[in-house]
């Protein structure tokens, strides 16, 4: 799914145009990242958490030449899904798949 997709989606349910259900995707998609820069934590109830994690400075491996490259530290954006969210989609996947107890 794309983000287009999800305008789409977010359009045809709520009756707004593309056009505004674009700029209010963008809007929260800006506002995740911009928190997440500055070092603040996103908890979104029953969706789940957006924050960061640091990661230690490493040596790490050039695949192609096989050459040690240093890693500094650094910052990565990370999700942890809600149990409600978790428990939505292991449902929703045990059905598409048949696999029902």
């Amino acid at each position: 799914m794309t983000k287009a997709d999800i305008v789409d989606e977010i359009a045809k349910a709520t009756g707004l145009t593309k056009i505004e259900t674009k700029a209010v995707v963008d809007g929260v998609f800006s506002s995740i990242i911009n928190a997440i820069a500055t070092g603040k934590r996103i908890e979104l109830r029953g969706f789940g958490v957006f924050k960061h994690k640091s990661r230690k400075p490493r040596m790490a491996r050039n695949p192609k030449t096989g050459d040690l490259v240093p890693l500094e530290k650094r910052y990565v954006p990370v999700f942890k899904p809600s149990p409600e969210f978790l428990s939505k989609v292991n449902e929703a996947m045990k059905i598409s798949s048949g696999n029902e107890d």
